[in-house]
């Protein structure tokens, strides 16, 4: 129910229901003051708030902007290079979010808090000053009233007549404050309407600004999130890879004997206790010893361990130098200390007495010392009867599986992806190399199924005595990708596959055209140049010396790969350059951390708002059509842009200007209306049940190497780290493959 209208006529008789009505809107006048008190109290603490967020948004933002990644390796992939920089431009989208913000807390006090305090102040605070005249001017009057009826009719007429005049008097003074209040308590009432709505109007039309504009920073900034999404979805698949390859390495080095000496610049490395003369006797120092046996350079660092403050707790000294004269294996009965040896030097007089960490440790050294060759392989790690070779029947073999899976099972599912039981796959080995088959023996296509034969073909080129693209090659291969440079990446992989020895190449000739052929088939087997990458990089390159060092490369070797299937045409059937200078190993290169990952720069917008930091056509950190292959997709995640995808991906993705003149990259939805495919995503749990079932197949490469030739003295290959289900390095289940297909059709 609204409030009583008040008329002026009302005023002159003054009644009770007057006063009662104007009770009524005094008593809402009152309600709408303390409301507004209220409300510009919690105002303030709202813009206080959002000043708190505000800085704390952008400390958040200093802290991303000061972050750097190191990654492990001498050099980076272009997926790295992004994922690296994504903080800084994840510091800029917050700034451009709270440049509006801070716009919005600078204007919220002008456009909210002043004039709700200047209309409670003004006209509140007017009608409460009304009101005061009003009620004084009653009391006047009627106390004024009343004396005068007391008034006895025997005064004189005088006096009666100038009691008279002050009543009229008073009475016009009561009824003009009367008339006044009336009015102004009435006019604020009204004006309530859109006086103190009108700032709390345009204090929410800033703040719907400011998501507004949080919404066309967040349209500007998603080409940039999918392209970081496929560089985050790349780096995955390369560490799932490297992980296992480590992690396998890891496992052979904990049953190598304890005295195995890895590859090293050094002959001969490692801690020895060095005895030195005390003031009370003889100490034993604990010292990290080098020894190069062609310098016969031997060095020796103090090293103190201790606890706290420290880095490992390792404190070492300047290294001392000394030219090495000899070396004598020290008895066991002439001092009471094990493992001893004693060394004499061209800088000390005397002898150095050393005692190694066992009897097969202080070996090795006197093995160094007296110039035998030193052990640079696994020692006790490899147990390896026979050898795989690259001749007719391991050809013959290949065509056989190449033939049995373009003619049936192209379109697979997780087509080599997705390995076979490891009985059957050494079921199929012994039956293709037994010695009593025959060279050209065919594949019954009824016996043995895709995946048995698919991963028999990966695990013959795993086994191979050297792999398909040679340990000569192979740094040069990794070299030529890591350059900045795309085109000279093709140019430098192309000139060094015709440096391949013929039949390597001719065997990969043919595996890469199978593999072009089944990348075209992605729409139904899922794999893409970047996913075959992933499986082929470490089956097709390997490192002569396994160590960590060598498996942070295999991303590199991936991206071989995609490049070898991208430029088939190319790279087989034309000669190459011959002014296209070799690889040469470069250092890691500050610049290239620090150069902008964005596909494109352009004008600031207005208002500082964030500009999407995407590529140029020609940088490496290109990735066509982000839109239209979202997170997931069956097209290519290759970090190494390649000509095959920008032409046939960026046909819908035509770059176009925003307001304010920046660049983006958007498309519309593909043809088919399905804008994603399922990830390749699995379970601990499945991962775990497939890993029961299916294991490395190290017997096989002994089965095969029988009718593949002769014995190799070539240093011995890890078969352990070289097994079939270790290839593409992301171990899936058939299940889980299957399951992550529906539920990504139709949508983004």
């Amino acid at each position: 129910m609204g409030l009583p209208t008040l008329e002026f006529s009302d005023s002159y008789l003054d009644s009770p229901d007057f006063r009662e009505r104007l009770q009524c809107h005094e008593i809402e006048l009152e309600r709408t003051n303390k409301f507004i008190k209220e409300l510009i109290k919690d105002g303030s603490l709202l813009i206080g708030a959002l000043r708190n967020l505000s800085m704390a948004v952008q400390k958040f933002s200093q802290s991303l902007q000061d972050f750097q990644f190191e990654c492990i390796g001498d050099a980076e992939t272009d997926d790295e290079i992004n994922i690296a920089q994504s903080l800084k431009e994840f510091a800029r989208l917050l700034i451009a979010v709270e440049e509006e913000r801070r716009r919005l807390i600078q204007n919220a006090n002008d456009v909210l808090i002043a004039p709700l305090e200047k209309f409670r102040k003004e006209q509140i605070g007017a009608a409460k000053d009304g009101k005061k005249k009003f009620d004084k001017e009653s009391e006047k009057y009627y106390s004024i009233l009343e004396k005068h009826l007391n008034l006895s009719a025997k005064k004189k007429e005088s006096h009666l007549q100038d009691a008279d005049t002050q009543i009229d008097r008073e009475h016009q003074n009561f009824y003009d404050a009367s008339l006044e209040y009336v009015f102004k308590i009435q006019e604020v009432q009204e004006k309530k309407k859109f006086e103190f709505v009108e700032p709390l109007l345009a204090f929410l039309q800033g703040l719907f600004t400011f998501y507004h504009e949080g919404y066309e920073l967040a349209q500007e900034f998603t080409p940039y999130k999918q392209q970081l999404q496929f560089n985050l979805q790349n780096t995955r698949n390369n560490f799932e890879s490297t992980r296992q390859e480590v992690e396998r390495l890891m496992q052979r080095m904990k049953s190598a004997s304890q005295d195995y000496q890895p590859p090293s610049q050094w002959t001969m490395e490692g801690y020895l206790y060095v005895q030195e003369k005390r003031p009370l006797g003889f100490t034993w120092v604990k010292h990290y010893c080098t020894y190069d046996k062609g310098a016969k350079t031997f060095t020796m660092s103090a090293a103190e361990t201790k606890s706290g403050g420290k880095v490992n707790g390792l404190v070492t000294s300047s290294p001392e130098i000394f030219k090495l004269k000899s070396c004598i294996r020290r008895k066991t009965d002439s001092i009471d200390k094990r493992f001893c040896f004693d060394i004499e030097v061209s800088e000390r007089h005397g002898i150095i007495t050393l005692q190694a960490f066992s009897e097969s440790n202080r070996k090795l050294w006197l093995e160094a010392m007296d110039g035998k060759e030193p052990i640079y392989t696994l020692p006790a790690i490899i147990s390896k009867k026979e050898e795989m070779f690259l001749n007719e029947p391991g050809f013959n073999f290949v065509r056989k599986c190449i033939h049995a899976v373009e003619t049936r099972g192209i379109t697979i599912l997780g087509l080599y992806r997705i390995g076979g039981v490891n009985s059957k796959v050494q079921k199929l080995m012994n039956t293709i190399f037994s010695p009593k088959s025959p060279p050209d023996m065919d594949i019954d296509m009824d016996v043995w199924d895709n995946k048995t034969i698919t991963s028999g073909l990966k695990n013959y080129l795993r086994c191979l005595t050297e792999p398909l693209m040679t340990f000569k090659l192979h740094k040069d291969f990794i070299v030529a990708v890591k350059s900045d440079d795309q085109n000279y990446r093709v140019e430098a992989v192309h000139a060094l596959v015709h440096k391949l020895p013929e039949k390597n190449r001719e065997m990969l000739d043919i595996l890469i055209k199978h593999l072009v052929k089944v990348s075209l088939h992605s729409q139904q087997n899922l794999m893409t140049v970047s996913n075959l990458g992933v499986i082929f990089g470490p089956t097709l390159m390997r490192a002569q010396e396994e160590t960590v060092a060598a498996m942070m490369n295999i991303k590199f070797q991936n991206i071989v790969v995609e490049i070898l299937i991208e430029h088939y045409e190319k790279i087989f059937h034309t000669a190459p350059d011959p002014n296209i200078p070799l690889p040469q190993p470069q250092s890691r290169s500050a610049s290239r951390r620090t150069r902008a990952i964005c596909l494109s720069t352009g004008s600031r917008k207005p208002k500082g708002r964030y500009t999407p930091c995407l590529a140029d056509h020609d940088s490496d950190s290109y990735s066509s059509s982000p839109d239209s292959t979202p997170m997931g997709s069956i097209e290519s995640l290759s970090s190494h842009s390649s000509e095959q995808n920008s032409t046939t991906k960026s046909a819908s993705s035509q770059p176009r200007e925003k307001s304010g003149g920046i660049p983006w990259i958007a498309s519309p939805p593909s043809s088919n209306g399905q804008k994603s495919s399922g990830l390749w995503t699995t379970s601990p749990e499945s991962s775990s049940k497939e890993d029961a079932t299916k294991t490395d197949v190290e017997s096989d490469c002994q089965s095969v190497a029988s009718v593949t030739g002769p014995e190799n003295t070539s240093p011995p290959i890890d078969l352990t780290k070289k097994g079939l289900y270790g290839l593409s390095g992301l171990k899936r289940s058939a299940a889980s493959s299957l399951r992550s297909i529906p539920s990504a059709e139709g949508r983004s």
